[in-house]
């Protein structure tokens, strides 16, 4: 079906909203969204379906319109440690628009996920006559380096059932108005939280089944409920040694 002057209108205003929601380009006027959303292109990917791969010449970076892309890179062993799952609103791969060697990993839709690629030349193009641009992408990519930082923090806990409690602690929001306990949705698959605690699906599996097994937790396929908050607390306050 031919693209008319309304459809092409409409798409250009969603795509505007969409930028408009990044942390990235809060702020900017109209027009310099309209100019940005103008380039960018909308990529549409499977469950499983690969961005790209660690060592990829850079096309330009990313924002998530809907979705969930898990950044990860694999070791020697082929282990899969996660670095961060990045949902709607977040931009991710900035970095390698001035990187000689490419995206510095891999990076894979673990839902249907639709993805802006903001291509290379033309933001660059736009960073060199704006740079308060250039800033803000500092600032952005400053986020990312914290949750690297965080991730490897976490990843010196002495042990999974530590590291589950560090988790558990971090993402738990109140369930609703009034209430103890904390729901916290899960970043994908088990197995993506598995590798993002550096450990294995089994090894999580039996770590959540204790905190089960004392009713502290209900484990659901996408969430978990956390009944006792200041328990869990208390506990990983006890692992470190802070108890």
């Amino acid at each position: 079906m031919p693209t008319t002057p309304r459809t092409a209108d409409l798409k250009l205003t969603g795509l505007i909203g969409t930028l408009r929601c990044c942390q990235l380009f809060t702020g900017l006027s109209a027009e310099d969204l309209a100019t940005i959303a103008a380039f960018a292109q909308v990529q549409s990917l499977a469950k499983d379906d690969y961005l790209f791969h660690e060592g990829e010449p850079s096309r330009g970076f990313y924002l998530v319109q809907s979705g969930a892309i898990n950044v990860h890179r694999v070791n020697a062993t082929g282990k899969e440690q996660v670095i961060h799952v990045f949902r709607s609103g977040e931009s991710f791969a900035e970095a390698a628009l001035a990187s000689p060697t490419g995206y510095p990993a891999d990076a894979r839709a673990v839902e249907p996920s639709t993805v802006l690629v903001i291509p290379k030349a033309p933001i660059l193009d736009l960073i060199g006559r704006r740079p308060d641009l250039a800033v803000r992408m500092l600032g952005s990519m400053s986020a990312h380096l914290r949750v690297l930082v965080g991730m490897l923090d976490d990843l010196t806990l002495k042990d999974v059932e530590t590291r589950l409690l560090n988790w558990l602690v971090k993402h738990g929001r109140p369930a609703a108005a009034g209430s103890a306990g904390m729901v916290i949705k899960l970043p994908g698959t088990k197995r993506v939280l598995a590798a993002e605690l550096g450990t294995s699906s089994e090894t999580l599996s039996r770590t959540l089944a204790r905190l089960r097994d004392q009713q502290l937790i209900t484990v659901a396929a996408k969430t978990i409920t956390v009944h006792h908050p200041g328990t869990l607390a208390g506990m990983l306050r006890k692992n470190l040694g802070e108890a």
